[in-house]
């Protein structure tokens, strides 16, 4: 049996093997080509072309030279423009506070000559009472407030609560026309006052604003006005009488226990004293609108 010789089988060249990463292909391409194909054959062609980034042609250098041309053009008109309206600015708000002082400085004059003709009707009233008031003309100028007085008498402070914005809801003016705080009112101020004249005073006063038989006392918002005059506490009463029996009676009376509770109440600040000398200004000019002069006889009033 002829044998046949055995061919042994070819083999093939190995394999490579295979690489670890061989499963990140993307993150491996990416990690070898960060630059992508695109980006290297822009880069390559405008190494190419110059780095310069100028136009070539000659419409293309004209056109950058007509944008230059405009937009130094618009620059120096806005310069000049900021230049010429600041002096315009600054000249209209100089005019706007000379005028501002040119009506203050006429506000002042005039409010001059208003209190220079008060002072000249003050002074004709005084002259006219002594004129006809005949023996009782200093009583008369007196009760009316027309000139200033000075005796014995009282001072009364009356001042708001340390903690005047606490409220309460109940109390001795039971009032739902605002809060009760600890703050002094204008119906507070007119009770201490009627207090003082029911208790004897002859003349009283309130933050030096003399009071007559027409002063009105009443509320502006939160301030106090005295014959249209705001007041600021703490509010200063001076009474004109006997000091002492003027206390006595005022404290004693209804009124001056009206004082006590809010005192306790609300925690309004009060104190009184007896005064050896008060003074107390004459009072703005007294004027009666429905008052007329009763005649006795010829050329005499009474």
């Amino acid at each position: 049996m002829c044998g046949m010789s055995q061919q042994h089988p070819v083999r093939s060249t190995p394999s490579r093997p295979a690489r670890p990463d061989a499963s990140m292909s993307l993150l491996t391409n990416v990690m070898e080509h960060s630059l992508d194909d695109g980006y290297a054959e822009a880069a390559a062609r405008r190494g190419a072309e110059g780095r310069s980034g100028l136009p070539r042609t000659l419409r293309a250098k004209l056109g950058l030279a007509a944008g230059l041309v405009l937009a130094a053009l618009v620059v120096t008109l806005g310069a000049a423009q900021a230049r010429y309206e600041a002096p315009t600015d600054a000249r209209e708000r100089q005019e706007l506070i000379d005028r501002i002082e040119d009506g203050s400085r006429d506000a002042d004059d005039l409010q001059r000559n208003v209190d220079d003709l008060r002072e000249e009707v003050a002074a004709m009233q005084r002259k006219a009472l002594q004129e006809h008031g005949g023996d009782r003309s200093e009583l008369v100028a007196l009760l009316a407030g027309a000139v200033p007085v000075e005796g014995p008498g009282i001072k009364l402070v009356v001042d708001d609560a340390e903690d005047a914005g606490q409220s309460g809801a109940s109390g001795p003016r039971q009032s739902t026309s605002f809060a009760d705080t600890g703050r002094v009112r204008d119906r507070d101020l007119q009770r201490v006052v009627n207090g003082l004249w029911e208790s004897g005073a002859e003349a009283i006063s309130v933050n030096g604003q003399r009071l007559t038989a027409l002063s009105a006392i009443r509320a502006a918002g939160d301030a106090i006005l005295v014959d249209n005059k705001p007041l600021v506490p703490p509010y200063t009463l001076l009474a004109i009488g006997d000091g002492e029996r003027l206390s006595g009676e005022f404290q004693n009376s209804s009124d001056g226990r009206y004082l006590d509770v809010l005192q306790d109440d609300y925690g309004i600040r009060t104190r009184i004293s007896v005064q050896d000398r008060v003074r107390l200004p004459a009072a703005p000019s007294l004027t009666v609108r429905t008052a007329e002069p009763v005649k006795t006889g010829e050329g005499s009033t009474s």
